[in-house]
């Protein structure tokens, strides 16, 4: 059995929280060179997504800077197909609450059945962050709420251009 030493941290980051931050510090720990996927996502949740995918890859980009074994990669298309792309061997996913729970267990069965290769990895959310979500952000900021405790400056002033 080969080591895996490549792994991604999936999803829209529409925008990029510091829950997702946490994911992906974490991942950093466990493997030696982590991707954090970033999704096209065109249809996610029948309306698309706030910022553009380029916009959202720049901000995981600057979020994660000072993570040296990050990179940040934008994709579209199965993630099982990605990952063989980069050569990735895992995927970790963050896990708040038994809903989480449920649809991830359902995409990692699906993947498995796409590329039974490919390891599924699920870290608990830290307590701090177990609320937290894009779309909480989103709604705070489009009503003009501060939500500096959720977001690097970065995002924080993203948000406040694309809500103004």
């Amino acid at each position: 059995m080969q080591q895996i030493t490549h792994a991604l941290v999936p999803g829209t980051f529409d925008p990029i929280t510091f829950g997702h931050i946490d994911v992906a510090r974490r991942a950093s720990r466990l493997f030696p060179h982590v991707t954090v996927a970033v999704a096209e996502s065109l249809g996610k949740n029948g309306v698309g997504t706030v910022f553009t995918l380029d916009e959202r890859v720049e901000l995981a980009r600057t979020a994660l800077s000072d993570i040296p074994n990050v990179d940040v990669q934008p994709f579209c298309g199965l993630l099982v197909d990605f990952a063989r792309q980069v050569g990735a061997g895992a995927v970790v996913k963050g896990l708040r609450a038994m809903t989480d729970f449920e649809y991830e267990l359902q995409q990692a069965d699906l993947n498995y059945r796409l590329d039974s290769e490919l390891e599924s990895i699920f870290v608990m959310s830290s307590p701090q962050y177990g609320y937290l979500s894009s779309s909480v952000v989103r709604q705070i900021a489009s009503f003009g709420g501060d939500v500096s405790e959720f977001v690097p400056v970065c995002v924080q002033r993203a948000l406040k251009e694309r809500f103004v």
